[in-house]
């Protein structure tokens, strides 16, 4: 058995090497011809699974380390009979900490109280419902946007996209990137959105067309972007105009990718009849690393938002981006990975 492996997924290097033959590249370096006799095939986001990669090989399953699965053609795999496999859900935690700490962060760095608010999520996956809880639990009013929940879960509120973007104060995309969303935030919606709202968008950079975010910049209260039309190029401008910008890393916690790489190695090895590897789960001896309990009880704004800086300081992100924006991919490869905390 031979794996191919990208190696900045974390926690594997080590695990496969007793039972199969395994090779680690660069995500976006690996090639066809690494895979001409590899059954597996094991990612990130940054290798583009199409048939241009695929067509002549032996990969039998791609397991990809992240929740995304816009990198991987999924007909394709499909139509040529390639299991697939992503970690859904695993980066919940560390969004929902992004989310919460840009919103307190920036309301704090330009004196917006966040009284009486009202958080918008569009997007109620795995993602979107971490947000909602520590939402609830900040005392946040909710409004949740996602057609395809809504005809499921038909007993719950949910809102159209036109009631949230005219009523809430803070609006969160958790969304995956399809034809149906790509370019969805235009100057249409922009033009919906209540004067002096946030808007986020930690979930893919093609779900909004980035000029028009711009032209809009000027009636919208704080912009936050982590995820960036383009990557690993980045419009310089927004990133100017943005009230915290950062290269991608918002799901990057330590929970987060001990969970991810747990569920690609897990995958790869139910399918190769692995055993040994069923439970796998990577740990990690450092008790600074542990996620922690916040204690918000009681606490006023300022307080909860130099709590939340204290174990996530963000705008360090925020600078560390700003002096290096060419430097995309280097800084994510080499961010160091940061503990969950919860509430």
């Amino acid at each position: 058995m031979k794996i191919v492996a990208d190696k900045s997924i974390p926690f594997i290097e080590g695990v496969f090497e007793p039972y199969a033959d395994i090779i680690y590249k660069e995500g976006p370096a690996i090639s066809r011809e690494d895979l001409t006799d590899a059954e597996a095939l094991i990612i990130r986001t940054r290798t583009k699974c199409d048939a241009s990669l695929l067509d002549g090989t032996s990969v039998k399953i791609i397991a990809t380390a992240t929740s995304g699965t816009e990198n991987i053609d999924v007909r394709y795999c499909q139509s040529h009979g390639i299991y697939f496999k992503n970690a859904s859900g695993c980066n919940a935690g560390g969004v929902s900490n992004y989310v919460f700490s840009a919103i307190f962060g920036a309301a704090a760095k330009k004196s917006i109280s966040l009284a009486d608010r009202t958080l918008g999520i569009i997007g109620m996956g795995s993602v979107g419902q971490r947000v909602e809880a520590m939402g609830r639990a900040l005392g946040f009013k909710i409004m949740r946007h996602d057609p395809r929940k809504a005809e499921i879960e038909w007993y719950t509120q949910f809102s159209t996209l036109d009631e949230l973007l005219s009523q809430a104060d803070i609006i969160t995309l958790h969304i995956p990137i399809n034809d149906t969303t790509r370019g969805m935030c235009n100057a249409a919606f922009f033009e919906k959105m209540k004067p002096g709202a946030f808007f986020i968008n930690t979930a893919q950079g093609d779900l909004v067309v980035e000029n028009d975010l711009i032209d809009a910049i000027p009636r919208l209260g704080p912009v936050i972007i982590d995820a960036w039309s383009h990557e690993p190029s980045v419009n310089t401008r927004l990133i100017n105009l943005a009230a915290i910008a950062t290269p991608h890393i918002a799901g990057y916690s330590l929970q987060g990718k001990q969970i991810g790489s747990s569920m690609a190695v897990r995958a790869v090895a139910r399918f190769m009849s692995i055993s040994e590897l069923y439970d796998f789960f990577p740990s990690t001896d450092n008790m600074e690393y542990q996620a922690v309990k916040l204690d918000i009880l009681d606490k006023s704004q300022g307080q909860i938002a130099a709590i939340m800086q204290y174990n996530y300081p963000i705008f360090t992100d925020d600078f560390m981006f700003r002096v290096n924006p060419t430097k995309f991919e280097e800084l994510r490869s080499n961010y160091s990975y940061r503990r969950e905390f919860y509430l």
